[in-house]
C-alpha cells in the first residue's frame, strides 16, 4: 500500500505551484525496490541507451541554450588543491551580509573552466542571495562526478595530452586531448570537504557547518555523496535529475559513453567497477547513511516532456533540446524513482520528493526546481 502526503512550499519569486504538488511518498514493501533494480529498470536503461546514441555522440546535461552571462555581483575565490592545483569558485554574498548561511551549487557533466552553468544559464544565485544565503559555485570538474578519482583519466595507458589540445565538441575525438583531470588526478570530494571548506571559513568567515549543497545530473549525485560522508558540513542536499542508482544494470556503460562524450574521460580511471570507490559514489548504496545522518534531502526529476519555455525558442534549438534532453531525463527519472523506492523501503522521513509533470534534462527544468527547493533549504541550514 502506498501513502502520499503533499507539501506546498511558500512562494518564490517567478515560481508558481498550481500545476503540481511536491510530495513525500512511501512504499510499504520491497517489491518496488526489486522492480526498479531489476528487469523493469533494465528495460528503461536499454531504451534510453538507444536514444542516446546520436550522431557525434551523446550530449549530457546543460541542454539549455542560454547565452553565457557573467554576474558582476559575484567574485572569484581561488583555493589551492594539493592534487589539482589552483581551483576557482564564484562567491555571491547574502543580501543581509551574514556569514552563517552557506550553500554550494554543483554543476553538470559539461562543467566549464570559466563559470558555473548556474551562473551562465540561471538567476539562481540572485534568488538565493535575496533569501540571505551565501552561494559558493565551484568552477570546473568536467565529468568528475565531484569524486576523488583513482587515477588521471587515460585510455589504454596513454595519458591525456598525448593528442591535440583542441576542443572539437565531440569527446570521441578528445580522449587523448589535454584537459582538467588528465595530467593530474581529480580530487574533488577532498577539495570541497577540506581545502575549500576551511578557506571559506578562514578568509571569508563563512560557517563551515550545516551548509547546504545541491546540483544537477552528475552534480546531484555528487551533492548526495558529499552530504552522506560529511554530515557535519552539510545538513541539506538537493539532487535535480541526478543519477542515483549507478550500479543498476547497464548504468556504468551509459556513464562510460557520457564521460567520453563530455570531454573524453574514462570511467575506469574514476573508479574500478563495483569496487569500494564505485559503491562510495552510489546513492542507492549509501541511502542508509543519509537516513542515519538525518540529512534533509530534496530529490527531483522531470518527466522527460518539455516545459513551455523549452518550446518558446527557435524550432531547431527546441527540437535538439527535446531529442537530447528527453531521453536523458527519462533515465534520470528512472534512477530517481529507484532511489525513492529504496529510501522509502528503509523508512526515510527526511526527504521531499518533487516530480513535476514536465521537464527535460535542461536548465529550464533545473532553475525552476531550485526555486521550489529554496524555501525548504533556507529552513534547514545555518
Amino acid at each position: 500500500m502506498m501513502r502520499e502526503q503533499c507539501h506546498r512550499p511558500m512562494a518564490v519569486t517567478a515560481c508558481q505551484f498550481e500545476d503540481f504538488s511536491v510530495c513525500e511518498i512511501g512504499f510499504s514493501s520491497n517489491e518496488r525496490v526489486g522492480e526498479m533494480r531489476g528487469s523493469g529498470f533494465k528495460r528503461v536503461v536499454l531504451g534510453v541507451a538507444a536514444s542516446l546514441l546520436l550522431p557525434l555522440g551523446v550530449a549530457v546535461t546543460g541542454s539549455g541554450t542560454a547565452t553565457a552571462a557573467f554576474d558582476p555581483s559575484g567574485f572569484d575565490f581561488w583555493v589551492d588543491s594539493p592534487v589539482m592545483g589552483p581551483i576557482k569558485s564564484r562567491i555571491f554574498r547574502a543580501a543581509d551580509g551574514n556569514t552563517n548561511r552557506v550553500v554550494y551549487a554543483l554543476d553538470g557533466q559539461r562543467a566549464g573552466e570559466n563559470l558555473s552553468g548556474w551562473e551562465i544559464d540561471t538567476n539562481v544565485a540572485q534568488v538565493l542571495t535575496s533569501w540571505n544565503i551565501n552561494v559558493v559555485m565551484p568552477v570546473g570538474g568536467m565529468s568528475s562526478f565531484y569524486a576523488d578519482w583513482n587515477a588521471p583519466s587515460s585510455f589504454f595507458g596513454v595519458p591525456g595530452g598525448a593528442g591535440s589540445s583542441a576542443q572539437t565538441g565531440s569527446g570521441v575525438t578528445e580522449v587523448l586531448s589535454a584537459g582538467p583531470g588528465k595530467s593530474y588526478r581529480y580530487d574533488w570530494e577532498t577539495f570541497l570537504s577540506n581545502q575549500l571548506r576551511w578557506a571559506l571559513r578562514d578568509r571569508l568567515g563563512f560557517n563551515p557547518n550545516r551548509n547546504g549543497i545541491f546540483g544537477l545530473s552528475m552534480g546531484g549525485s555528487g551533492a548526495l555523496t558529499l552530504a552522506a560522508y560529511h554530515p557535519d558540513q552539510f545538513s541539506y542536499a538537493g539532487s535535480f535529475s541526478g543519477y542515483l542508482n549507478i550500479s543498476a544494470p547497464s548504468m556504468r556503460e551509459l556513464i562510460r559513453v557520457a564521460m567520453i562524450d563530455a570531454g573524453g574521460y574514462n570511467v575506469d580511471s574514476m573508479a574500478p567497477p563495483w569496487g569500494p570507490q564505485w559503491l562510495h559514489m552510489d546513492p542507492f548504496v549509501f541511502a542508509p547513511t543519509l537516513i542515519a545522518n538525518n540529512t534533509r534531502l530534496w530529490i527531483a526529476a522531470g518527466s522527460g516532456t518539455p516545459m513551455q519555455q523549452d518550446l518558446d525558442i527557435p524550432l531547431g534549438a527546441a527540437a535538439d533540446r527535446l531529442i537530447r534532453g528527453g531521453p536523458l531525463e527519462t533515465l534520470a527519472l528512472a534512477n530517481t524513482r529507484a532511489f525513492q523506492a529504496q529510501m522509502n523501503f528503509l523508512g526515510a522521513q527526511n526527504v521531499v520528493w518533487s516530480f513535476p509533470p514536465a521537464g527535460l534534462h535542461a536548465w529550464t527544468n533545473w532553475q525552476d526546481e531550485a526555486y521550489r527547493m529554496i524555501p525548504d533549504m533556507s529552513a534547514n541550514i545555518g
